[in-house]
């Protein structure tokens, strides 16, 4: 993360001395005196962008959108280059947090990316670029929630390149909900690749952008069939929620397994039955949680459900009468 003059002018040795410990305090959280150390360098060598975009990152990791977006524009303004800066990146990030759609979509469009001219309703059409970035079309990834902490990794859509929608239903641990919007990082950290060759990048979360009013709950399924497990999520899909089987999409990971290329869970059965040598679930060795698949079928599921508490159980008493014989559900208990 060290970033250092490129062109016009060279730092001086005080601004890399001080530019270097900043980003050794980072590294340890201590944001407060790299603050410090930051701002001498900048005061030392104001003409460089650097100078301004270390400050934006500081700014940044400490989730200061209006100091982010300050220094990203000082950075900006002293730019070598007309597009495809990460100096533009960072701005867009602080500015998609204040919810500053301009500068937004000015930021996204100066580091080089097509964004079209359609917003939220409300807005004024004669001012597109005063509306929501939205219809990016910049299709579906994962994302790493609470990258510090028990991190999990679930699957969303983008909704440009700052945010994703949740669209897995995540854990409680995680704090987080189906439906929730979050700001992420915008270096991938990680990819998983698809039985079909494709590849999907992971974010990292930086924080809550959007809560979602949904709760999450957690049921005990009798699921004969994996076809049975199939019609409750689709059931739910149906009806605007979600369902998920847990039981079939969790594993542990540990942290270097989980920012590498993974495969994604693909239908309800694994490859052969083959170990998976980056499995590391084992008992009081946590690490980064991952949807997956499993080899031999469990009737008894644990499963998340992502629905209005009016409607759950309506939704699992349809699902079962729908097939009494292959399906039950029991213990149902609200999570998150």
């Amino acid at each position: 993360m060290r970033i250092f003059g490129k062109g016009r002018h060279r730092p001086s040795a005080s601004w890399r001395q001080a530019t270097d410990r900043a980003f050794t305090l980072i590294g340890d959280g201590r944001y407060e005196d790299a603050g410090a150390l930051l701002t001498r360098a900048a005061d030392l060598e104001p003409w460089l962008s650097e100078s301004w975009f270390n400050l934006a990152l500081l700014h940044k990791f400490r989730h200061d959108w209006e100091q982010a977006r300050a220094a990203g524009l000082r950075a900006v303004a002293l730019l070598d280059r007309a597009t495809g800066a990460p100096d533009w990146w960072n701005v867009g990030i602080a500015a998609t947090a204040l919810q500053d759609w301009p500068l937004a979509r000015r930021a996204w469009q100066a580091f080089g990316l097509r964004v079209p001219g359609t917003g939220t309703p409300g807005g004024d059409p004669d001012r597109p670029e005063s509306l929501e970035p939205l219809g990016m079309d910049l299709g579906s990834a994962a994302v790493r929630l609470s990258p510090e902490g028990e991190a999990e990794v679930v699957w969303g859509r983008r909704l440009d390149p700052a945010r994703i929608e949740v669209h897995s239903i995540p854990l409680p641990s995680s704090g987080r909900r189906w439906g929730e919007v979050v700001l992420h990082d915008g270096v991938p950290h990680g990819e998983r690749a698809t039985a079909a060759g494709h590849t999907y990048p992971v974010f990292d979360e930086i924080e809550l952008w959007a809560p979602s009013p949904t709760p999450t709950w957690v049921v005990l399924l009798e699921a004969a069939t994996e076809a049975d497990r199939d019609a409750l999520e689709d059931l739910a899909a149906d009806a605007g929620y979600a369902a998920e089987d847990w039981s079939s999409s969790v594993r542990l990971l540990c942290r270097t397994c989980s920012e590498s290329r993974m495969p994604a869970a693909e239908g309800g059965t694994s490859q052969a039955g083959l170990l998976d040598p980056h499995d590391h679930s084992e008992p009081g060795h946590p690490g980064p949680l991952l949807h997956r698949t499993e080899s031999l079928w469990v009737p008894e599921r644990e499963c998340g459900i992502a629905a209005p508490a009016g409607l759950v159980r309506g939704l699992l008493d349809s699902w079962a009468a729908d097939s009494p014989d292959s399906r039950d559900w029991r213990d149902l208990e609200e999570v998150g």
